[in-house]
């Protein structure tokens, strides 16, 4: 599967792509979610995954316009962030966001969960 992942911490996005790569996904990256919009824009990745609180545009207004694009339609946007107090997944999802993964992120479940929210997206008609 293509991942397209938005993501402006150097760790962070060495342990996904490493761990997504490993399991066999293309992994396209960008730092910004200005960046991934102009992105999207040419491109439908099978799977977004954002974080929320990034440099020039947070994650939910990058979501939001994403989730505009005609391109991307159908396409899941999974918030993975380190918001983790009371109420912060309610407001991804109502956002629009398909899921929520919480930082730091468990190595031995990540893609499970990654898998689990692209078979989803798959069976919805």
């Amino acid at each position: 599967m293509n991942i397209l992942l938005v993501e402006d911490n150097d760790q962070n996005s060495y342990l996904v792509r490493f761990l997504l790569e490993a399991a066999g996904h293309t992994v396209v990256h960008f730092s910004t979610g200005r960046a991934a919009v102009e992105y999207c824009q040419e491109h439908a990745p099978g799977l977004v995954l954002m974080d929320i609180q990034m440099p020039e545009m947070d994650g939910y207004e990058a979501a939001g316009l994403i989730l505009a694009n005609p391109r991307m339609n159908g396409v899941p946007i999974i918030a993975v962030t380190s918001y983790a107090m009371a109420g912060d997944r309610e407001r991804a999802l109502k956002s629009g966001f398909s899921g929520y993964i919480e930082k730091p992120i468990n190595p031995e479940t990540f893609v499970a969960e990654v898998n689990r929210f692209h078979d989803l997206s798959r069976s919805t008609p």
